[in-house]
C-alpha cells in the first residue's frame, strides 16, 4: 500500500528562485493533494522567501547559503520533529514535475529510497561530454554500492521513505554533491534499500542551467572526489549512525 500524501512532507530547497518558486508550489498543491510543502529558503539574496509564504508553503530560511544538503538534512529534520514518514525532494525551479510523485511513492512499498531516474526511457532530457561521462562512471560504481542497478544517481528528485527519513536526519551530508552522491553510499551502508524509477525532466521555469564546459569540467572533478570520500568513510560508524 503506498504512503498517504498525508504522510508526505515535499521538501523544496530553494536559492534565489523567487521567479519561479510560487509556480511550483501552487503546481504541487494541484497535484499532490494534501501533502505539506517546505520550502527552505537556502540563503537567498532575493524574494524567494516572501514568494514561498505567499504561495501558501511553509518556509524556513537558512542565515546563509549551505547548499542542497544542508536545506535537506533541516527537511529531514522538520519531518521527524512533525511525524511525517515520507520527505521528498523537488526542485524549485520546475524541473521536477510533482505529478510523478505518486510514482516514486508507490516505489517505497519495496526500498527505502527511491530516485526519479531522467535516463531511463521517459522524456526527453539528456546530458553530454565530460558531466554524462562523469555521470555514467558515478551509476556504474554505486550501482554496485548499493547492489542496486542505477542511471542516474546524481538526480535530486528523490523519495524518501521512514528509515531513510530518520538517518538522514542526523546524517545527511552537506558538502558538495554530498545530497547525491555520498548519501547513497551512506543509505547502502546502513542497509537501506535503494532503487529508481523512469521520471521525465523538464526545463527550468525561470533562471539559467548552472552548467557550462568549464562547470562541467569543475563538476566531473568534485563529482569523483565527493565519491572517494564517501568510499573511504568508516563502513561500521555509518552502520551505528542508522540504529541510534
Amino acid at each position: 500500500m503506498p504512503y498517504a500524501l498525508s504522510d508526505t512532507l515535499i521538501v523544496m530547497p530553494a536559492f534565489n528562485e523567487e521567479e519561479s518558486v510560487a509556480a511550483v508550489i501552487a503546481e504541487v498543491q494541484q497535484k499532490l493533494p494534501g501533502a505539506a510543502v517546505l520550502v527552505v529558503d537556502d540563503g537567498s539574496l532575493d524574494a524567494t522567501a516572501e514568494r514561498a509564504h505567499e504561495a501558501g508553503a511553509l518556509v524556513a530560511s537558512m542565515p546563509f547559503n549551505m547548499g542542497v544538503g544542508g536545506a535537506m538534512r533541516l527537511g529531514f529534520q522538520y519531518a521527524v520533529e512533525n511525524d511525517y514518514a515520507v520527505v521528498v525532494q523537488i526542485d524549485a525551479d520546475g524541473q521536477h514535475d510533482p505529478g510523478s510523485v505518486p510514482t516514486l511513492l508507490a516505489a517505497l512499498d519495496d526500498a527505502d529510497l527511491v530516485i526519479g531516474a531522467r535516463f531511463s526511457g521517459e522524456g526527453e532530457y539528456s546530458v553530454r561530454g565530460p558531466r554524462r561521462w562523469a555521470m555514467n562512471v558515478l551509476s556504474s560504481v554505486l550501482s554496485r554500492v548499493v547492489q542496486s542497478p542505477l542511471k542516474d544517481t546524481t538526480s535530486g528528485f528523490k523519495a524518501n521513505g521512514p528509515r531513510a527519513v530518520a538517518l538522514f536526519a542526523h546524517s545527511f551530508p552537506a558538502e558538495y554533491l554530498g545530497d547525491t552522491v555520498e548519501a547513497l553510499v551512506i543509505a547502502a551502508r546502513a542497509g537501506l534499500r535503494v532503487t529508481q524509477v523512469p521520471v521525465a525532466m523538464r526545463p527550468r521555469a525561470a533562471g539559467q542551467p548552472s552548467h557550462n564546459p568549464i562547470k562541467a569540467a569543475v563538476y566531473l572533478a568534485r563529482a569523483f572526489v565527493a565519491l572517494l570520500v564517501a568510499l573511504m568513510r568508516p563502513k561500521t560508524a555509518l552502520k551505528e549512525t542508522a540504529t541510534a
